[in-house]
């Protein structure tokens, strides 16, 4: 008690020579029985307070009103039991909801979480099940000529057992790392919950950084490498795809984790799946390398042939190649107003034609992660039938 009266002076004090009020508590946000949300955010010099997030499509955010108590506050909903995340724009101001202790990281995206019971959040929460371990693994990359970080996620009971397991090869979008389907897509807890329900077989799963001139994400990079790494990414037209990514994951990254990990090292036993730049990885690493994975997971990205120096007539004699290899799942997954859903159907227009085998999964939502993190919770399942 005398260590809180010490601290609880100190904030006065500092209050007082600095001339800041303490900032009053407000409860944000609070979840109502019918599953409506109040936000509110104690802003007494703010003119302006607006709740932007995936609540809505309303990118221009939702006016909240100021009360008696200077305190800006908005309901909305009643919302349909998902994950989302949001930010107040105060005067122009992006800032996270101080009330909220709970935050989600997805590359510069840094936002406060909401997530509302139910059945799918279920599937995200974490529950009273057997977890799995998430660490954050270093492999030489002789490709790319540096070493770089991976996430790996092995489910639970691997440390005490000898058995041998499958791996899905997980991959993110643009502007992301190798952090994003732990924070933002909560990977690890869809395979927990999804395992424990015997909806999915015990597998490994290995989260690479996408970005070729990163060694991972931001906070983990070398600060001699940092700046560097940052002019190289905003000056190479491939920053963004990821182009020597194919190449680093089948030479590099896949031989490393099947030399320090129990797994099954043969294509039946191998998955890769990406979201959007993720997505385009995944279709450009199998077209190169027919033969190396057994289940495959496009997620929100169109025509492979139209983010490269690819002809229609190159990417079909690849996919002849990846026909041939027999996979034994190709799977596509995307939502009716993102913003790459015409060059998905002109992909699975492609396949209709060439008479490529394929499963198309279409969604409500854009190009979001409340899609994303749905697709996996889907796709899992599927593998290593």
């Amino acid at each position: 008690m005398k260590h809180l009266y010490i601290l609880s002076l100190l904030a006065f004090v500092c209050c007082q020579v600095y001339g800041q009020p303490a900032t009053k508590r407000v409860v944000s946000p609070e979840i109502l029985e019918d599953n409506s949300v109040i936000f509110r955010l104690y802003a007494p010099n703010a003119s302006s307070v607006k709740l932007r997030g995936t609540m809505s499509d309303d990118y221009s955010g939702l006016e909240m009103k100021k009360n008696s108590e200077d305190v800006y506050e908005v309901r909305m909903g009643p919302l349909k039991p998902d994950m989302y995340v949001y930010t107040f724009n105060v005067d122009g101001v992006s800032t996270l909801d101080p009330g909220n202790n709970v935050v989600v990281r997805d590359g510069s995206y840094i936002e406060s979480r909401l997530m509302i019971p139910g059945e799918l959040t279920g599937l995200y929460d974490v529950n009273d099940v057997p977890h799995g371990t998430v660490s954050a693994v270093w492999y030489p990359d002789k490709t790319l000529g540096m070493t770089r970080r991976c996430m790996v996620y092995t489910p639970p009971g691997y440390n005490k057992s000898k058995e041998s397991y499958p791996v899905l090869y997980l991959l993110h979008g643009a502007g992301g790392d190798e952090e994003a389907w732990v924070s933002r897509g909560r990977a690890n807890y869809i395979l927990d919950n999804l395992i424990a329900q015997g909806k999915a077989k015990p597998m490994i799963v290995v989260i690479p950084n996408g970005n070729g001139s990163a060694t991972s994400a931001p906070g983990e990079t070398p600060l001699s490498l940092r700046l560097r790494q940052d002019r190289a990414a905003m000056g190479s037209p491939g920053a963004m795809t990821g182009e020597k990514m194919p190449e680093s994951m089948v030479k590099d990254l896949i031989p490393f984790i099947e030399a320090n990990y129990r797994v099954k090292a043969n294509r039946e036993n191998r998955a890769l799946a990406g979201l959007s730049m993720g997505g385009y990885q995944t279709q450009k690493t199998t077209n190169l390398y027919p033969g190396t994975f057994g289940y495959i997971g496009v997620m929100s990205m169109g025509l492979y042939a139209q983010f490269g120096n690819y002809s229609k007539e190159e990417h079909i004699a690849q996919l002849k190649a990846l026909e041939k290899a027999n996979p034994k799942l190709y799977w596509i997954a995307c939502g009716k107003t993102d913003f790459l859903y015409q060059g998905v159907l002109e992909l699975i227009k492609l396949y209709d034609e060439t008479g490529f085998k394929h499963i198309y999964r279409e969604s409500e939502g854009g190009h979001t992660w409340n899609n994303w993190r749905l697709y996996l919770s889907e796709f899992a399942p599927m593998l290593f039938k």
